[in-house]
C-alpha cells in the first residue's frame, strides 16, 4: 500500500519469553545464530555483526512465513555479503521460504565455484588476467560483471524453484515465497527480486541529505507487461469487490489463487500460466555517499514508506538494534493505520557500509531557514531535510522524538 505517516506512532515496547527457534524468528529477543557456509562463508538466520541488523516478528495470522539469511564473507571474500528476505505465502509458506532460504545462497555459491578457474573468487580471477571486467558504462555499470552475475543468479533462482517441484517433504503446489537478495563485493552491488519484497538504497544528495533509492520494483499485476505474461499464458488479472485497488493473479478456470505478486518460488499451480520464477537483476556501483541498504518483506512496505524507512535506521544510534527498531515502527503503523486488520509478518536486513558512525551533527546544520531547537526534538539523530518540524512539540518522558510524525522509545534500542 505505502502511504505518508501523518499520525504520531509511540512505542514503549515489551519483552517477550524465549521459546524454540520458530518463536525466536517470529517475535521477543533474538540471539545471534551462525554456522558455517559453503566456501568458508559465515551463514547468520538473526542478531547482528559488524555490519549488519536483521530482525523478524510473526504477524497476526498465524506462524511467521517470512525468513531471512546473510552469508557474511561470501565466497570466502572478506567482507563480501550475500543477504536475502523472503516471505512465504499459502498453507506452506513458512516452509517454502525457510527452503529457499538455506538453498538459493548454497547453489549461488556453487555456481560461482564451479565456474571460476581452480577455485579462485572473482576477483583473484581477473587480477591474474591482468584486467578488471573490462570498462564501465556511463551510469557505472560494469556489462560483463553485471552479464555474469546476471546468468549465475537465474540458474541459482531457477535450479531452487526447480527443487521445490522434486518431491520435498512439503508441496508446494499451493504455496511460495517472494525473494528479494542483494551481493555486495568490493563497491559492486547486484541485486536479484523475485515478486513484492524490496531492497533499497540510503545514500547522500544534495547538501548531505539522506535520500531513498529503490533498487527493486515490486512485480505485481499492476504492471502492465507483468499482467500482459501472466494474461499472454492463460492466467487472468482482476481484483476483487471487496479490494478492488489489488489487482491478484488467478488460474484460468477457478478463483483461485489470487496472488499479489507476479514472480515467486513455488506456487506451481500458476507456473504453467505466467508466474515466473526468473528474477529481475540489476547491477549498482557503490560511492562513497552510500550509507546502507534495508531488505524487508512487504509487512514493512505496506505502511512505510522508502523516506521514513531511512529516517527510522539513520535515526538509531546503536546500528545492531536498526532492524528490530524499524520493525517496531512498522507493526505500530499497521495497529494505527489499518486497525481492523492483521497485522502482517515483517523480516529486516539491513547492510551498513561503512562501520563510523552513520550521522553527524552536520545533519543538523543544513541549509534551513529555520532556526531548529534540537533539544525540543529529543536531540535525535536524522536528517531534518524533509521533516515539518514542530518546534513546540515535546518528547514524552523517556521517549525521543525523531521527527513530528515519529516518536521512538529509547528502550527498544537498549534491549538485547
Amino acid at each position: 500500500m505505502g502511504a505518508c505517516c501523518t499520525t504520531h506512532i509511540k512505542y514503549q515496547g515489551r519483552h517477550h519469553a524465549e521459546d524454540d527457534l520458530a518463536k525466536k524468528e517470529g517475535k521477543g529477543h533474538q540471539q545471534d545464530l551462525t554456522t558455517p557456509g559453503h566456501n568458508g562463508a559465515i551463514v547468520r538466520l538473526q542478531g547482528s555483526s559488524s555490519f549488519i541488523s536483521m530482525y523478524t516478528r510473526k504477524g497476526k495470522k498465524g506462524i511467521n512465513q517470512d525468513a531471512m539469511t546473510v552469508w557474511e564473507n561470501f565466497m570466502g571474500e572478506k567482507k563480501s555479503f550475500f543477504c536475502g528476505v523472503f516471505d512465504g505465502h499459502g498453507p506452506l509458506g513458512h516452509k517454502v521460504s525457510r527452503h529457499v532460504r538455506d538453498t538459493l545462497p548454497f547453489k549461488l555459491s556453487s555456481i560461482i565455484k564451479t565456474s571460476q578457474p581452480n577455485g579462485c573468487t572473482e576477483n583473484d580471477a581477473a587480477a591474474s588476467a591482468g584486467q578488471s571486467y573490462g570498462k564501465n558504462d556511463s551510469n557505472g555499470v560494469n556489462k560483463d560483471r553485471f552479464s555474469s552475475w546476471e546468468a549465475r543468479l537465474i540458474r541459482a533462482f531457477k535450479e531452487s524453484d526447480e527443487e521445490l517441484n522434486s518431491g520435498l517433504s512439503f508441496n508446494s503446489y499451493n504455496s511460495g515465497s517472494t525473494a528479494v537478495t542483494i551481493v555486495k563485493q568490493d563497491e559492486h552491488l547486484i541485486i536479484s527480486n523475485l515478486g513484492d519484497s524490496r531492497a533499497i538504497l540510503c545514500t547522500r544528495g544534495n547538501k548531505n541529505r539522506l535520500i531513498p533509492i529503490q533498487l527493486t520494483v515490486d512485480l505485481k499485476p499492476r504492471l502492465p507487461d507483468e499482467a500482459e505474461r501472466i494474461e499472454k499464458c492463460g492466467g487472468r488479472v482482476f481484483a476483487m469487490d471487496e479490494e478492488p485497488h489489488v489487482l491478484r493473479v488467478w488460474a484460468p478456470d477457478q478463483d483461485s489463487p489470487g496472488l499479489a505478486m507476479t514472480r515467486a518460488f513455488g506456487d506451481f499451480c500458476l507456473k504453467d500460466y505466467g508466474l515466473s520464477s526468473i528474477p529481475e537483476v540489476s547491477y549498482r556501483r557503490l560511492t562513497n555517499n552510500d550509507e546502507f541498504v534495508v531488505l524487508a518483506t512487504d509487512g514493512v512496505w505496506d505502511v512505510l514508506t522508502n523516506k521514513e524507512v531511512i529516517t527510522i535506521v539513520a535515526s538509531v544510534k546503536k546500528q545492531s538494534a536498526a532492524a528490530k527498531v524499524l520493525v517496531y515502527y512498522a507493526v505500530q503503523a499497521w495497529k494505527s493505520r489499518y486497525p481492523g486488520s492483521q497485522v502482517d509478518d515483517c523480516a529486516v536486513i539491513c547492510l551498513f557500509l561503512k562501520e563510523q558512525p552513520l550521522v553527524s551533527k552536520s545533519f543538523y546544520d543544513q541549509d534551513h531557514d529555520h532556526d531548529y531547537d534540537m533539544s525540543k526534538c529529543g536531540g535525535s539523530q536524522l536528517d531534518f531535510a524533509d521533516s515539518n518540524i514542530c518546534r513546540d512539540k515535546k518528547a514524552e518522558e523517556g521517549e525521543t522524538v525523531i521527527n513530528c510524525d515519529f516518536t521512538m522509545d529509547k528502550s527498544i534500542e537498549q534491549r538485547d
